[in-house]
């Protein structure tokens, strides 16, 4: 079929987003991943285990959370696309403080931890790691100061304008823990701004 235009792997599109990528190195890449499909409520990472794999979101949904004096504390989500691992549990290789979980049926790749640190000789993907990890600390840093400089309601209010289809797909409760506030509280603000 002539003027046909190649489709290219998911990963290896969102990987271009960050760095130029050789043919040759795409396919070192490639050999290294392997499709995971998951089930919504599904564990990726556990808490008290060591993270082993480097995961790309190919499609789906996933929430961050830890356990706080028995309750389950939503720290952020990824939606798809998005590279993604337990940041220093896969780095250092030690357990991990936070749970990922597949908030809906989910399609993700996985490269092993001694894959990844492999492909580390293709200055590409040396170049993509770290762009990611910067952009992914921007991420956290800017978390953490909404945290601390606006109210609850500022921050859905920010949602609902920036990613207002995560509204719609996140439960409250879990949208509540994430905004730091009880899901009645988050009623409550839904409704005054309706």
């Amino acid at each position: 079929m002539s003027g046909s235009v190649p489709v290219l792997h998911p990963f290896r599109q969102f990987i271009l987003g960050y760095v130029a990528l050789q043919e040759a190195d795409w396919q070192q890449i490639a050999r290294c991943l392997e499709l995971r499909p998951v089930r919504a409520g599904a564990l990726l990472v556990e808490a008290g285990r060591v993270c082993r794999h480097l995961y790309f979101l190919e499609s789906g949904l996933l929430r961050y959370y830890i356990w706080k004096e028995g309750a389950d504390i939503t720290k952020f989500f990824t939606e798809a696309p998005y590279a993604f691992t337990s940041q220093r549990s896969f780095a250092e290789q030690r357990p991990a403080t936070e749970n990922v979980e597949a908030v809906e049926d989910s399609v993700i790749w996985q490269l092993s931890y001694t894959d990844a640190l492999g492909l580390l000789e293709l200055p590409a993907w040396a170049l993509f790691v770290r762009r990611l990890t910067q952009q992914v600390q921007h991420y956290t840093e800017v978390i953490l100061e909404e945290l601390q400089t606006e109210t609850a309601q500022s921050r859905y209010q920010k949602l609902l304008r920036e990613r207002p289809q995560l509204v719609q797909r996140v439960p409250l409760r879990h949208l509540a823990s994430y905004l730091g506030i009880a899901p009645q509280s988050l009623s409550r603000i839904r409704r005054k701004l309706t």
